[in-house]
């Protein structure tokens, strides 16, 4: 063998080597995908582990799941017990956090947002940026008689789920019209599609004077505007941690239930109304790997929530990962 093709060879063997008793594969959600990526590069660098997680969204993450092609799957819409059962998969949530409504309409800040203007808007029904829904509470903004263009995710998406389960929960028309939906035909006339959501990022900058629902840590990386949101309380909330944290307060979370639960549009005067727990599956017959997926996320609740919170995702509180915990080892996977 010539020492070429040795040298050719040892190369194929150290790019193929990390093969699956390696690497922790993992796919779905895009709303959390930043938080991930930062969580993967630290654990890395603390543990050598190297954990790979591509965003395709939550419809292909619970696919994937149900296939057996990944090792851990994410998704924003969690598994009913029911259908956890049926596809033998464990669920568990791994960070929460926040929808806002992001825009691009040069010119103008601090827009502020009703709930009615937001099913409005997502109902196809505005069609100006001066219509009045928006106006009456914005009176001292110059929003311009400009086309409207309102912006959403193309592929099934945990993040269309949770949206329009909170336009679900603000408007009884959505509800029995549309309901809560990973993916869904928009009304209207006025909207374009991108798939995950860095792609509803890039038509949001690149669209003048359209709105979108994105994930905050998109919006900030992409330095894109979002508006106040008015909450169940009828006060009109600044997407910010705090917010947020007053928000995830609020949530329940039963492992008795597999932690199924959605928490949108929560009580409380300082509660950002869009927020939203993203959760992990797991297949119930691979507890070797298992543990080592659940290792991985021991790790972020504990090392990672710094930079959960720096990303604008707020860190699961020591109470609920105490009892996700207690879950992994009921399930023999801790």
């Amino acid at each position: 063998m010539t020492k070429v093709l040795k040298i050719a060879l040892a190369s194929t063997v150290l790019i193929s080597g990390l093969s699956a008793s390696d690497i922790i594969k993992g796919s779905g959600a895009s709303f959390p995908y930043s938080v991930y990526q930062k969580w993967i590069k630290a654990y890395n660098k603390d543990t050598g582990i190297k954990v790979d997680y591509i965003k395709k969204g939550s419809s292909k993450g619970i696919k994937d799941a149900k296939a057996r092609s990944v090792d851990f799957a994410g998704t924003d819409k969690p598994l009913s017990p029911k259908a956890l059962s049926k596809a033998g998969l464990f669920q568990f949530p791994a960070v929460v956090g926040a929808i806002t409504m992001g825009y691009n309409v040069p010119g103008v800040d601090n827009i502020k947002l009703s709930r009615s203007a937001i099913v409005a808007i997502a109902s196809g029904k505005v069609s100006y940026w001066d219509d009045q829904v928006i106006t009456k509470e914005n009176p001292n903004a110059k929003l311009p008689h400009e086309k409207l263009t309102f912006v959403h995710r193309a592929d099934g998406s945990g993040t269309t789920y949770n949206f329009t389960y909170f336009l679900s929960k603000v408007s009884q028309d959505w509800r029995k019209s549309f309901g809560a939906k990973k993916s869904l035909s928009w009304p209207g006339n006025q909207h374009i599609g991108g798939k995950t959501n860095s792609g509803v990022a890039a038509l949001l900058k690149q669209t003048q004077y359209s709105i979108g629902y994105i994930d905050y840590a998109d919006a900030k990386n992409n330095d894109i505007a979002m508006a106040s949101v008015e909450n169940k309380a009828g006060k009109y909330i600044v997407p910010t941690l705090k917010s947020f944290q007053a928000a995830a307060a609020k949530a329940s979370l039963d492992p008795k239930k597999d932690f199924y639960s959605i928490i949108a549009d929560p009580k409380g005067e300082d509660s950002y109304p869009m927020v939203a727990a993203t959760f992990i599956l797991v297949p119930v017959e691979t507890p070797d790997m298992n543990k080592r997926v659940t290792k991985f996320y021991n790790w972020a609740y504990t090392d990672g929530q710094e930079i959960a919170k720096s990303l604008g995702f707020v860190p699961l509180p020591d109470t609920l990962t105490s009892k996700i915990r207690a879950y992994w080892a009921t399930k023999g996977i801790k």
